[in-house]
């Protein structure tokens, strides 16, 4: 079980639908291979939760069904990947990948991003993805966003220098704040930003939904200054 820490409020859903019973078994069976603890006190090095230990660690943040996370783990295997989730459903998703492709170089955070990424120390990963996250539409929700003033901090303390965040998104709103609040950033500097994704991007399957549906997307990265 994961230990407790002074907790944040953790917004959204945590379960839909019930689980069928070969994804219930995933979540009985396979995600506590996966699954990482967090310390009370700090100090998780995420190198040392794979075996071998890699050299490069990237992160991707709201994974939602698993399946960019799972491709980006079967392209590079030499690489760890952590991923956080904390929608029950979208775990088990992610778990049929893992399963499907025997991959081994992933470990899974079934919780707030900000709880893990709070006990690591200083510059310790490569890359992070913030892909599709939930816009929060109305004004009032608006603090709720991921990509802001509370966590673009967190994330410039774990990234290393010259390390890249990678964001993503198909709603005006969203776009725009995310634009202002990572430009305003003196951690970071922008690389990227444009309705073209970059060369090496492998698309989500709320991306391709929501491209099916007429929204078009748009891609950020920014370096780690």
């Amino acid at each position: 079980m994961i230990d407790s820490l002074a907790k944040p409020k953790l917004w959204g859903r945590r379960k839909g639908r019930p689980l069928h019973s070969h994804r219930l078994s995933l979540m009985d069976d396979l995600l506590p291979k996966l699954e990482i603890p967090v310390p009370s006190a700090g100090g998780l090095l995420p190198c040392s939760l794979f075996a071998p230990s890699p050299q490069t660690v990237w992160l991707e943040i709201g994974f939602g069904g698993g399946e960019h996370l799972a491709a980006q783990a079967a392209l590079h295997p030499t690489y760890g990947f952590i991923g956080c989730e904390p929608f029950v459903n979208g775990v088990a998703s992610f778990l049929k990948h893992v399963e499907a492709q025997a991959l081994t170089n992933v470990r899974v955070f079934p919780n707030d991003a900000r709880l893990i990424m709070d006990a690591m120390p200083d510059a310790c990963l490569d890359l992070c993805f913030v892909l599709f996250a939930d816009p929060w539409p109305k004004k009032r929700h608006q603090d709720r966003r991921f990509i802001g003033p509370e966590n673009l901090p967190r994330l410039a303390r774990v990234l290393k220098p010259g390390a890249e965040l990678r964001l993503a998104t198909d709603v005006p709103v969203l776009e725009a704040w995310m634009r202002a609040h990572a430009n305003a950033s003196a951690d970071f500097e922008a690389l990227h930003d444009s309705s073209t994704p970059p060369a090496d991007w492998i698309p989500t399957r709320y991306e391709e939904k929501g491209r099916a549906a007429g929204r078009e997307p748009v891609y950020f990265i920014y370096r780690r200054k």
